[in-house]
């Protein structure tokens, strides 16, 4: 009872910081648990912010480190193009990924789900862009688990157009280059850190599965930065591409 308390206090804490677009110090008697409690924080945010989900994101520090993830907002999800003030986030970094979409639903089931059925469910990728901001007093220097219940770092989502799934797809190394203003940020070759983004994604079905939630077709699912995390010093418009895949942008004002 304590920790379910001790669970909806946080979640009230920085749900009321989303709304806000402030920040907010977590009093080390909040702090989660274990990772299992930093989920049930998400969940309690969304539910305290009367939030949707629109998609997730996924993501790992390395080829074969633990993966851990968050539900996204559907209210902050936008396609193609966006204007993101920037006065509405505390921080504000941009870092270019690619998404996915399912073409089939995933409901909650005795059993898991194979990786293979899970790939071959998919129906669509994209670049996409996301605004990495905090609620979080101090950040980055704040402890994991409490990131991790402040929905992991995220502000917003941009997804570009989506292209039909390939298997064959470069997604170890593609080609990427991330600039503003026509200024390049990042470019060359990208590489992400959980090494190919494709084995996140039963992570994420077993993940809902085991948490009873569904993950609807056509959920937006982004999978870790190409091109690490960058603070662009001023407004201007960002725009993202990885070869193969139609661009992206936003404009931050």
């Amino acid at each position: 009872m304590q920790t379910f308390r001790s669970n909806a206090a946080l979640a009230t804490l920085l749900g009321a910081a989303y709304v806000d677009h402030a920040t907010v110090t977590v009093p080390p008697a909040l702090e989660p648990a274990d990772v299992e409690s930093a989920y049930a924080v998400q969940q309690h945010l969304l539910k305290y912010c009367q939030l949707e989900t629109g998609g997730w994101k996924i993501g790992a520090k390395s080829e074969t480190g633990p993966i851990q993830g968050a539900p996204l907002p559907r209210s902050r999800i936008h396609r193609r193009h966006a204007a993101i003030a920037l006065r509405d986030y505390p921080v504000l970094g941009v870092e270019l990924e690619i998404a996915f979409a399912f073409g089939r639903d995933f409901v909650p089931q005795a059993a898991p789900v194979p990786e293979r059925e899970v790939w071959d469910s998919l129906s669509g990728f994209c670049a996409s862009i996301e605004i990495v901001s905090s609620r979080l007093d101090g950040w980055p220097q704040v402890p994991k688990l409490v990131q991790l219940a402040d929905l992991q770092n995220h502000g917003a989502l941009i997804v570009g157009e989506m292209a039909s799934y390939r298997h064959d797809f470069a997604f170890a190394a593609p080609q990427v280059d991330l600039r503003i203003d026509g200024v390049p940020l990042v470019g060359g070759i990208g590489s992400n850190p959980a090494g190919d983004p494709r084995r996140l994604l039963g992570w994420l079905v077993e993940h809902c599965r085991s948490h009873g939630l569904t993950l609807p077709a056509g959920s937006i699912v982004t999978t870790g930065s190409y091109t690490g995390m960058e603070f662009p010093a001023r407004a201007g418009r960002v725009t993202g591409e990885i070869a193969g895949l139609p661009p992206v942008s936003v404009d931050l004002a």
